[in-house]
């Protein structure tokens, strides 16, 4: 088959080596825009990108494939199917129609839990015991199309967001091989999401990193470990944001007020609404990143009411 790419971050690329390893031509591949990054700010090539231009494809990067002239450039490419990996950009109904296949998918979450822009930081932060990527046909309503195929993983008590970014961009490669492997041999056999069953991913938003010491301790675990990498949960120490990267939680009852740390051999204990949240790595602005004991030997913190 002729197929188009479409995919920006580094979750996408394992999906775009499989195709490239693959009997099929990627006859073309579609990312964001370069953007400025860094403190240089300077423009910023996709991984996506930059793979398709070592193997000498064509990269295209419409800022909306809304315009007429748009769509007639993705048609000239004649492909039997668009394959989209988080490229960040909504398809109109004229490019869904476009390619003899349609256009499918790889998601970050088993569908139909998890429609939307932070699947995998959902999952994580709502305690979900298994996670997965579904492969889906995509229709002109958000992260609703049949499911194809799904590879499901079990949650790791230690899984931070970026463990499973990384983990699920693996799954949805290997699950893209086999959905192209069914599609060729015509045993496809697409699935209906049940409505009934849908939850929607929000996207994440800085607003959400600061921790709340009256939540219960397990609550603030998952927190932590949903939002490494981004935004990082952190609390407020010294009037500055302290950055908490690694906690757990324990049963423990200090009978200290939420939010009050113990120290108690050399750990890193902050009272929360039910339980501790042991801090396990932090960061003040400026400075690295460093495991707590580290931490408490140049700050003293026993009795300190963090907020």
């Amino acid at each position: 088959m002729k197929i188009i790419f479409a995919g920006t971050p580094d979750f996408a690329v394992p999906s775009l080596q499989t195709l490239l390893a693959s009997e099929h031509e990627v006859c073309a591949v579609y990312t964001q825009p370069d953007r400025p990054s860094g403190r240089g700010r300077q423009s910023h090539v996709s991984p996506v990108k930059a793979l398709a231009s070592e193997h000498n494809i064509p990269v295209l990067q419409p800022a909306t494939l809304k315009t007429e002239a748009d769509l007639q450039q993705l048609k000239a490419f004649d492909a039997d199917l668009i394959v989209v990996v988080a490229y960040g950009m909504i398809l109109t109904q004229a490019v869904l129609d476009a390619p003899r296949y349609g256009c499918i998918n790889v998601h970050g979450s088993l569908l139909p839990r998890w429609r939307g822009a932070a699947p995998i930081q959902r999952a994580l932060m709502a305690g979900d015991e298994k996670t997965g990527v579904t492969l889906m046909q995509i229709v002109h309503k958000l992260d609703a199309g049949d499911m194809l195929l799904k590879e499901e993983y079990v949650i790791g008590p230690n899984d931070t967001s970026s463990d499973l970014y990384d983990k699920l961009s693996l799954l949805g490669a290997i699950g893209l091989d086999k959905v192209l492997a069914q599609i060729g041999q015509g045993t496809l056999h697409p699935e209906p999401q049940d409505e009934s069953l849908v939850t929607f991913a929000e996207k994440l938003s800085k607003s959400e990193a600061l921790i709340d010491w009256t939540q219960a301790a397990t609550t603030l675990a998952l927190k932590v470990r949903g939002l490494n990498p981004w935004p990082v949960a952190e609390t407020r120490y010294q009037d500055q944001a302290l950055r908490i990267w690694q906690a757990e939680a324990l049963a423990i009852d200090t009978g200290l007020s939420a939010g009050t740390v113990s120290c108690q051999q050399k750990n890193l204990d902050v009272a929360t609404g039910n339980g501790v949240l042991r801090l396990l790595e932090v960061q003040l602005p400026g400075g690295k990143r460093m495991a707590a004991q580290a931490f408490l030997n140049a700050h003293k913190l026993d009795g300190v009411k963090l907020g």
